[in-house]
């Protein structure tokens, strides 16, 4: 049933896609409801989601206005100056135009609350669980999220995700998550914070650029990438990782939690994220993705093109003179992964064979081995670590093959 403030407000205030499909919604959050420990929805929490579906990122959306500026003008941003400020600092560009200044003094400022001692214990946790991560990032965050209308089309409107791209732009997600739990990624010199603001302007960029060509219909989805959206995907990369993994049996303690939890707020403090919708436990950001799940709106083709795209890109991975055998099987774990996850009925939502569960048990029991016991002494972390990192690198280059492993290059 949709909730009083949807029927009390105007309808101008939120997007039409706002609880577009409240019971399709209610089935897919009931674990997460639980998790949660939701008993009712909060009315007030979800004005905030809906109305900002119309807002965005107002720090970089005026940097790329200052980057659309005619040439002659002084306070035009390039992006050769936009590059020298990311890698030495905006001390280290003549003349910084205003805008610029303004971006990079809002990266640049660590806020009070965070502690890199504990985003490094965050990383660390993230690399010893190795392939899981890659796993539910892939199976549960990603395609999970293609099953709600909105996000999944604008991949779809930028070309993302399909045909040939398809593998190419999973590993440049990929890449970016590797980056960011590497040691010291996100200090000011760690390529996980560089990737991280330039993954900022380029989202502000795509922003701009379908707010304005005529071809994005905002009054259905909101604006291209907005809070809500950006509030959301945070949530898919830290406690639904984190469920995820509990889900492949691997055990994740307080103190492990609450520093991934951390990791990934200050992520997403950095990609222009509201701080009311930064969460530090995961109780907290559970709630809030319940909220956020309550008012998605319906699959659309978007989704099936998406994820069918990538269930193929597993079958196609290059993997040497084994890959007539690996690649078949590779596709196969990962739609029985995906019936585990996501269930019979969103499944065939997104146009996806329907398979056995077959690949959980085996997994699942490696998982309590690895994390009960491998992972409880220091010697066993450190090793889950290393083997992490080393799967993570062999993945990497299997998805971009022979290309440079390389986050999207911002337009000149």
């Amino acid at each position: 049933m949709t909730p009083p403030v949807a029927q009390r407000t105007s309808a101008a205030a939120y997007p039409t896609r706002f609880f577009g499909a409240p019971q399709r919604s209610e089935r897919i959050g009931r674990v997460l409801r639980w998790a949660a420990g939701v008993k009712d929805l909060d009315e007030e929490l979800l004005d905030r989601i809906g109305r900002r579906m119309f807002t965005r990122d107002e720090i970089g959306a005026r940097l790329v206005r200052a980057m659309g500026r005619d040439r002659p003008d002084a306070e035009r941003v390039t992006m050769a100056g936009f590059g020298q400020a990311l890698e030495h600092g905006i001390d280290s560009v003549p003349d910084a135009p205003a805008a610029l200044r303004e971006f990079f003094a809002e990266v640049d400022r660590v806020p009070d609350w965070v502690d890199f001692d504990l985003v490094e214990r965050g990383a660390r946790t993230i690399r010893r669980m190795g392939r899981n991560v890659d796993d539910v990032l892939l199976q549960l965050s990603l395609i999970g999220g293609y099953r709600f209308g909105g996000p999944a089309d604008l991949l779809v409107a930028t070309g993302g995700l399909t045909g040939s791209t398809a593998m190419r732009r999973l590993g440049e997600t990929k890449k970016w998550a590797i980056a960011i739990s590497r040691p010291g990624g996100m200090r000011r010199d760690g390529e996980g914070f560089k990737l991280t603001v330039h993954v900022r302007a380029m989202h502000a960029l795509i922003n701009h650029r379908f707010e304005t060509n005529g071809r994005w219909d905002s009054q259905r989805w909101g604006l291209p990438i907005n809070q809500a959206d950006q509030a959301a995907t945070l949530g898919l990369f830290n406690s639904t990782l984190l469920l995820g993994v509990r889900g492949l049996g691997w055990l994740v303690t307080p103190a492990e939690s609450r520093a991934v939890m951390h990791a990934w707020k200050y992520v997403g403090w950095l990609m222009g994220v509201d701080e009311d919708f930064l969460f530090d436990g995961e109780r907290e950001q559970n709630r809030f993705n319940y909220h956020i799940l309550r008012v998605q709106d319906g699959v659309t083709p978007a989704g099936a093109a998406l994820s069918g795209a990538l269930v193929a890109g597993k079958r196609n991975l290059d993997r040497g003179r084994f890959s007539a055998v690996i690649g078949p099987y590779e596709r196969l774990r990962l739609l029985s992964m995906l019936r585990y996850f996501l269930g019979k009925k969103d499944m065939r939502d997104l146009e996806l064979p329907v398979v056995p569960v077959w690949a959980i048990p085996p997994i699942a029991a490696k998982n309590l081995v690895l994390s009960g016991l491998i992972a409880r002494s220091r010697r066993g972390r450190r090793y889950l670590e290393r083997a992490g990192d080393r799967f993570a690198q062999r993945d990497l280059h299997r998805t971009f093959g022979t290309a440079r492993p390389e986050i999207g290059a911002l337009p000149s």
